[in-house]
């Protein structure tokens, strides 16, 4: 717990890394940041700048939901369920925490419980994008069939790029590339010029052994961000691997 014990106060000493801003100095602008480094796949860094706008403001909702979003992306689930529980203290009812604790939850296997939060959330006045994304993750953990469905609300209640390309996330998770390639395909239509949504593409082909797919994907994040590490990890492993029999049987099998 020591790595996250003074989140909520946004006390982070730490140097800033590769184009980090350092000279922010009001919320707006460390909500920017984080923002734009989730956009990036940069999760370490949003959910810093995250914790940063709250140093000054412990009233905005946005950094406290957004700390426990990327906590979840990083695989911290009890820390992430542990401060939706202290942003719900400050905001109780709060509609897209509920989503939140539910899905930290829900990636601990409590579903009952996670089923009980998410139908709290979904009572709330208003709707949100998130709360059906979560809704989805939960049906699809429980191996319900509407968690597609779900993700379609997201969609149509928010038009962002990041909608679809968090939801392929989500799929992801529950080893569904082919699902996850959906979702990915939609954000890459909608941003084409957004590199983490070639990468995100990329890796779903990859995972459904799509090889030359996977490698047009990577080329195009690297075009877009050259110094990718990741994908350009990805590309040599495609590019060094050889023709193998048992793959094409797996193909096969798979169709």
């Amino acid at each position: 717990m020591a790595r996250f014990d003074k989140l909520e106060l946004g006390a982070h000493e730490e140097a800033d890394r590769g184009d980090t801003p350092s000279l922010r100095q009001d919320e707006p602008d460390w909500l920017r940041d984080a923002d734009s480094h989730r956009r990036c796949g940069q999760y370490e860094n949003a959910l810093r700048f995250y914790s940063r706008a709250l140093e000054n403001d412990r009233s905005l909702v946005k950094s406290w939901l957004g700390q426990v979003q990327m906590l979840v992306l990083l695989d911290e689930w009890p820390e992430a369920e542990l401060w939706s529980k202290k942003a719900l203290e400050l905001f109780p009812g709060n509609a897209d925490l509920l989503a939140a604790q539910a899905q930290a939850v829900c990636r601990q296997g409590g579903f009952a419980r996670a089923v009980e939060l998410s139908d709290g959330s979904l009572k709330q006045s208003g709707s949100s994008a998130y709360r059906w994304l979560v809704r989805g993750e939960i049906m699809l953990a429980r191996k319900q069939d509407t968690d597609r469905h779900c993700f379609d609300k997201a969609q149509q209640l928010d038009s962002d790029w990041l909608v679809p390309l968090e939801s392929a996330l989500v799929y992801l998770y529950y080893r569904q590339p082919s699902k996850a390639l959906a979702r990915a395909q939609r954000a890459v239509e909608k941003a084409p010029d957004q590199y983490y949504a070639w990468y995100v593409r990329g890796t779903c082909q990859l995972r459904l052994e799509h090889a030359q797919p996977a490698r047009q994907s990577f080329e195009r994040c690297l075009e877009l961000c050259p110094r990718h590490v990741e994908a350009q990890a990805r590309l040599t492993e495609l590019n060094n691997r050889g023709w193998s029999p048992m793959r094409l049987v797996r193909r096969l099998f798979r169709h």
